[in-house]
């Protein structure tokens, strides 16, 4: 009897391993699935100022929003992450990177060694965005000055730091689906619906989230007060939350807007 209870243990086991190497695998985008096109570099400054790029990745403390070597310290709960070099030097940044490899890390969260990338890179918002976009800003970022030097390493404790366990919050938190045009809107909140979902990633600073890290979407947009990336906290963006002439003077000036 315990000899078959130790050996159903065993296969259990084995069966459980295999399912956890399954739904852990990272995710890549098949070069085959790029078809040959000319890049919109116009396009691909508009996507780099959508997404936000220099705000985390302009080396801290000097003025050149364009020196994209990374450094920026981002503390959270799971421990502190260094925002990477992404400017085009082939040493410390992606000039090595193929457009599959940049495609991938962008889309799927997935580095060009095969491994997960910590979700304080926010491909789940990334992941919704086109995948023109996203070869785009890439034809663009090499056209950037390259910055020598490699930012620290992650400060991430154990059992946090082991990236094959990003693939089930992947799994969780990510459905991998395009952004879908609502054809009960217009255009233009169409495109602002994309803008905000997608490469703008606003719900990853102004949502609420779980113990796990993720989204709460019942509260998505409803600010929190503390978070993946820091305990300061992040305004409200909901309609109720903010009023339209403040989110314009906020996202103009990038002041708060003043309240009697």
């Amino acid at each position: 009897m315990l000899r078959r209870v130790f050996l159903f243990l065993i296969l259990a086991g084995a069966a459980g391993a295999g399912i956890f190497w399954w739904l852990t695998k990272p995710a890549v985008v098949a070069q085959a699935s790029l078809a040959p096109r000319t890049p919109n570099l116009a396009n691909g400054i508009t996507t780099f100022n959508a997404g936000g790029c220099s705000s985390c990745h302009a080396v801290p403390n000097q003025p050149d929003r364009l020196k994209l070597g990374g450094g920026l310290a981002m503390p959270s709960p799971f421990g502190t992450f260094y925002v990477p070099n992404i400017s085009p030097d082939p040493t410390y940044g992606i000039g090595r990177w193929s457009e599959e490899d940049f495609v991938t890390a962008v889309l799927k969260g997935t580095s060009p060694d095969g491994q997960h990338h910590f979700p304080a890179f926010p491909y789940a918002s990334y992941q919704h965005a086109t995948v023109d976009d996203i070869r785009d800003l890439f034809a663009y970022l090499k056209t950037l000055p390259p910055v020598a030097g490699k930012p620290r390493d992650h400060d991430v404790p154990f059992p946090f730091n082991i990236r094959r366990n990003v693939g089930i919050w992947k799994w969780l938190f990510m459905d991998g689906k395009p952004f879908t045009a609502d054809a009960s809107h217009s255009a233009s909140w169409n495109r602002g619906a994309y803008l905000v979902n997608s490469l703008g990633h606003c719900a990853e600073c102004h949502s609420p989230r779980n113990f796990l890290g993720g989204i709460i979407d019942a509260q998505r947009f409803a600010g929190r007060i503390k978070g993946l990336v820091g305990a300061l906290g992040n305004p409200d963006a909901t309609p109720v939350g903010q009023l339209a002439e403040d989110f314009l003077t906020s996202s103009i000036t990038g002041l708060s807007p003043a309240r009697d």
